[in-house]
């Protein structure tokens, strides 16, 4: 049996350039991060007596003898890839709910793949998880979505990605002093909005009108270099929110399908209580809201949000990892 933990990703600033139709033209570039929330994938090889090839549990039990039969998609693509042709059960379980803007189904892709290649005793990079993870997702699913959240989940860590249109991806570890990172995950607020949605009905929107976005996604890939001097200079970290607020303001021009009338009052209300600079996680449209909040005005913006769930999560610095590994051989 085998059990991988990936985290979650919170991207700060480029979200939207690691869409094929940006990057395939002009490099994108995203700076993100991990935080002390994970999803879980558990493998285990059955021995030859059992009723049904193939159980895999998520938010449904499916039993099946016919790989091609299995409705989840990534499982089923990715037991393909892989070869799997023996009997196998793969559970998984989360922290934090799925399509709430943290990048889980890409977590869970690359958990799946690192579980499905420590049962067959192969170590591959943390570069071929990603990869494959979102050649799955991308290329063999046809899902419109980017490919920084599988890179995210996979390295962990402050990282820039950089997309190139080659199809490779540079990735780039962000310095930074102990302080420092510790200083900014004092001042980082998420509140759950309670609302959750489909990230690739966003993404099919601003894919679509990706060329007419060009300059404004150009401009939020250039927030990146800013965000990479505050965090590894750690001179003055409220340029960190100052950074994430430009950055709002210009993912949300994207499309009138990110924000809503209710999440806008929530980021106004953050604003006037003492928040410097947010933004809402994920392509848009629910899930959580981030805000740089100094710690003298971290009461006030709570108590401005009542309603809102808090998380002050710490962050990951390991990426995806084998957390149970058990090759006893089955025959």
């Amino acid at each position: 049996m085998i059990i991988s933990r990936t985290p979650y990703r919170l991207s700060f600033v480029g979200g939207g350039t690691d869409l094929r139709s940006f990057y395939s033209e002009e490099k994108g570039q995203v700076l993100s991060t991990t935080i002390d929330k994970y999803l879980f994938v558990v493998v285990k090889r059955q021995i030859g007596i059992v009723e049904y090839k193939y159980r895999v549990n998520w938010s449904k039990v499916e039993f099946k003898n016919d790989l091609n039969d299995i409705e989840h998609p990534i499982v089923r693509e990715a037991l393909k890839i892989m070869n799997i042709d023996f009997p196998i059960e793969i559970t998984t379980f989360a922290d934090i709910p799925a399509n709430t803007g943290l990048g889980s189904s890409s977590a869970f892709a690359v958990g799946l793949l690192h579980s499905l290649y420590a049962l067959k005793g192969e170590m591959v990079t943390k570069y071929t998880l990603a990869s494959e993870a979102a050649r799955i997702e991308v290329d063999v699913l046809k899902r419109i979505m980017g490919k920084q959240d599988h890179f995210a989940s996979s390295y962990g860590n402050f990282n820039v990605f950089t997309f190139n249109p080659d199809e490779t991806t540079t990735v780039e570890p962000v310095f930074y002093r102990a302080d420092v990172k510790e200083k900014l995950q004092k001042n980082l607020l998420m509140f759950y909005t309670a609302t959750k949605r489909d990230a690739s009905d966003i993404l099919t929107i601003q894919n679509r009108a990706t060329s007419n976005n060009r300059g404004v996604l150009r401009k939020m890939c250039g927030l990146v270099t800013g965000m990479r001097e505050v965090i590894s200079k750690g001179e003055n970290l409220d340029e960190f929110g100052e950074i994430l607020h430009e950055g709002w303001k210009l993912k949300k021009s994207l499309s009138d399908e990110i924000s809503s009338t209710l999440i806008d009052n929530y980021y106004e209300e953050a604003r006037a209580a003492g928040a410097i600079g947010g933004k809402l996680l994920g392509a848009g449209g629910g899930g959580f809201l981030l805000f740089y909040v100094n710690p003298e005005k971290q009461a006030a913006v709570i108590n401005a949000l009542p309603n809102l769930y808090l998380m002050q999560p710490g962050f990951d610095s390991g990426g995806s990892r084998i957390t149970y590994y058990d090759q006893t051989k089955i025959v």
